[in-house]
């Protein structure tokens, strides 16, 4: 018996993200669309401040606060009052905005440095006690495609989320706690990016569940030369793929039609 991964739905609550920047111009606004992703299947809903595209440009930690936390607390407001079992995530990579997020209502810290951005990062995940997602990257969001390489991208990234972990547990976070993400996009080739995607399930084996964040990105334009707005289809093939292959959570921005495409496969394959 197949089991359809848990969908994590992208709000991003910036006006610079590559894909959907903008369109939550309002705490209630971005709340009615973080319970539409709910209402079509999202267990968790992402909440991200700063946009971490290629080229992007650090926020400050006041503006990225300013950005998410009035959402953060009425999506919350909102989840409990309609008694929703969805779980919110906080997509930062500095330890105050995580603090202030969970105060907000957050449930899971959603990091693209993997903690090593900010050196308080690690004491801060250990006493929140929560879920906690390491993601590679190679470089910073600045630079991270201007001339990224590897000699066997899977060994690599691998061992540096493995080393990751080990770091992360010795510090005191508990391992049912980790979740690891290889970075789709971030700091890859089209090459790499492939190749992640064919030997996903080689990740498990660091002992970890598995988030795979590959819906709208440009690995798909470098295929069919796609804009962002028209990657549906290849988003889905890749959701697919990763439920296919061990992912535990799709971090995706379509949730309507990801969850139709993952009902319609894990009933092909559990008849």
């Amino acid at each position: 018996m197949v089991k359809r991964p848990k969908i994590m739905g992208i709000l991003n609550v910036t006006p610079d993200s590559f894909s959907d920047g903008g369109k939550a111009k309002t705490p209630a606004a971005a709340a009615q669309i973080a319970l539409g992703m709910i209402e079509a299947g999202a267990d968790i809903i992402d909440v991200g401040g700063e946009s971490t595209r290629p080229g992007a440009r650090a926020v400050k930690i006041k503006d990225e606060i300013e950005r998410i936390i009035p959402v953060i607390k009425k999506l919350a407001s909102e989840i409990k009052k309609k008694k929703l079992s969805a779980q919110i995530s906080i997509d930062t990579r500095k330890a105050k905005v995580a603090k202030e997020a969970f105060e907000a209502g957050a449930h899971i810290w959603n990091d693209v440095s993997a903690l090593t951005y900010d050196d308080a990062s690690l004491d801060l995940a250990v006493k929140l006690n929560c879920p906690v997602i390491l993601m590679h990257a190679q470089g910073t969001p600045e630079g991270m495609q201007d001339d990224p390489g590897y000699e066997d991208v899977i060994s690599e990234i691998k061992l540096w989320l493995s080393t990751r972990v080990a770091v992360s547990i010795a510090a005191g976070v508990k391992l049912e706690n980790i979740i690891v993400d290889p970075g789709i996009g971030f700091g890859k080739r089209l090459e790499d990016n492939l190749t992640l995607l064919r030997e996903l399930g080689r990740f498990k084996e660091i002992g970890c569940e598995l988030l795979l964040g590959a819906s709208r990105k440009s690995y798909i334009a470098k295929i069919d030369d796609s804009p962002v707005d028209k990657r549906l289809g290849g988003s889905l093939a890749t959701a697919i793929w990763g439920a296919k292959h061990g992912a535990d959570i799709l971090r995706v921005h379509d949730v309507q039609e990801t969850v139709q495409a993952l009902k319609v496969w894990e009933t092909i394959e559990n008849e």
